[in-house]
């Protein structure tokens, strides 16, 4: 449906206003260059913000995408980014450089707070960058989180304490990212009651190397969990963050009926 027939439709009165804004939604793309169509209301729409990725793409087309999606919604974030890339971002407004995942957040205000709390586990230290990715992409949705990093099956008595203490925190689900054989994950949702999200890291070598043993080990599972693809931090951090949202919005429905009722 066209713009123009969404407000025909409005304004005859054959649509209601929140019909309307659902259509718009749907519309709403900005065309930079010659190729990309930027999908600049994805966070409105799915509550997922758009993710720029660098790979594939000229330091002309990340910094003509970035400054659009800058102008249009006050931030703009680019994952994968090379160090060409990163010296054409780095001059712009609000550039902020995480260097493990090579990961730019531009933005002009501070992510509103949703109360969500997102874990951050990883196996090793080999497997921080992707579970940094993961981390980032929550907090640019809003949600606080916390991390327990080099934990993994090789020295399981250092996964107790973290993962106890990071457990009192309550948060709404956990990303636990591991390479090699992928077992962590599985033993974190076998231990707990909260939503795991396995992320397989490309750590590992030989036979089942670059992640693909890790991620068969996790599709494998016994236990509870969902699995996103190897290094996929983005998908990790936003299905993490969409359940800890919804989460938090359930607790904030909750106070105010208890509220009410007092």
């Amino acid at each position: 449906m066209e713009l123009h027939e969404v407000l025909e439709k409005v304004r005859s009165g054959a649509m209601s206003i929140d019909e309307a804004v659902g259509e718009l939604r749907m519309l709403a793309f900005e065309r930079v260059g010659e190729v990309a169509k930027l999908d600049t209301h994805r966070a409105a729409r799915c509550g997922v913000p758009e993710v720029i990725l660098g790979e594939g793409k000229s330091p002309q087309e990340v910094e003509d995408l970035a400054r659009a999606m800058l102008s249009s919604r006050g931030r703009a974030l680019v994952s994968r980014v090379s160090e060409e890339q990163r010296k054409r971002l780095e001059h712009m407004v609000g550039f902020t450089w995480h260097a493990r995942p090579r990961l730019a957040v531009l933005r002009s205000a501070p992510p509103l707070a949703c109360g969500g709390r997102v874990g951050m586990v990883t196996a090793g230290t080999s497997d921080v960058p992707v579970a940094e990715e993961a981390r980032i992409i929550a907090e640019e949705m809003g949600c606080e989180t916390r991390a327990a990093y080099d934990v993994g099956v090789a020295g399981i008595h250092r996964l107790f304490p973290d993962l106890g203490e990071l457990l009192t925190w309550k948060p709404d689900t956990l990303v636990v990212a591991a390479g090699r054989e992928g077992t962590l994950p599985a033993v974190v949702a076998g231990l707990c009651d909260v939503p795991v999200v396995g992320l397989p890291t490309s750590t590992g070598y030989g036979e089942g190397g670059g992640g693909r043993a890790a991620l068969y080990s996790m599709l494998q599972s016994c236990s509870v969990l969902a699995v996103v693809n190897i290094d996929n931090g983005v998908g990790a951090g936003a299905f993490a963050a969409l359940v800890a949202v919804r989460a938090a919005s359930a607790r904030r429905q909750a106070n105010a009926r208890g509220g009410k009722g007092g």
